[in-house]
């Protein structure tokens, strides 16, 4: 009796062992398919990043970022320069919508192999790379863009004074933006990029309607 228990518990411990180890095999398996499941996940994440763009892609984003900087630079005047409550709010809401698309459209131009800085000639498909495009602040061939001495002339103001100009260069400057980003929306490939056109275009038609508004009350 004794020999044949001793056996057959020797016989169930060479089972368990090969059941654990098969058990553990299966394990690095199923971690190893996890692993490789992860691994897969992340060039199309990336894909959607290095999504083609076309010449009007590219420099929509070179001159938008600009564009969008100058426009935050003017709304930072506004905390300690403005008297209307109303502009200042708008103001804020000017850097807290732009500062993110800034960040956005650089990390399309990086993805996409070009410069985040605007080239010497840049003049936008479809716009003229003159003055005069119907409004005040055309500076070559970047609609709506203020000239260094706009921007100085605005930085000395203060109350109404500065309001009522802010009005005005905002005003001019979102138009730019708007035509900007009507441009791309009709030459552009790339679908995020002409969905953020959308977007300016939306939101900055917006804005003018309320400064618009702010300015008639001046």
């Amino acid at each position: 009796m004794t020999p044949t228990i001793l056996r057959r518990a020797a016989l169930a411990g060479v089972a368990l062992s090969a059941l654990l180890t098969v058990a553990a095999c299966g394990g690095a398996d199923d971690a190893g398919g996890m692993t490789h499941d992860a691994g897969s996940a992340t060039p199309s994440a990336s894909s959607s990043a290095n999504a083609t763009a076309n010449d009007a892609d590219v420099m929509f984003a070179q001159m938008m970022i600009p564009h969008h900087q100058q426009a935050v630079a003017m709304a930072d005047l506004a905390p300690t320069r403005a008297s209307d409550s109303e502009l200042k709010d708008l103001a804020a809401k000017i850097k807290a919508a732009q500062d993110p698309e800034i960040t956005t459209m650089k990390g399309w131009l990086t993805a996409w192999g070009k410069p985040t800085d605007l080239p010497s000639d840049h003049s936008m498909p479809g716009m003229s790379a003159t003055p005069g495009h119907g409004m005040p602040g055309m500076d070559a061939g970047m609609p709506g863009m203020m000239s260094e001495q706009q921007m100085k002339d605005l930085a000395a103001a203060k109350g109404p004074a500065f309001d009522k100009m802010f009005a005005e260069m905002m005003i001019a400057h979102h138009k730019g933006a708007i035509d900007m980003a009507r441009t791309e929306q009709a030459d552009g490939s790339n679908p995020e990029a002409k969905a953020l056109a959308a977007k300016i275009a939306a939101d900055q038609a917006t804005e003018v309607q309320t400064l618009q508004r702010i300015l008639d009350r001046l």
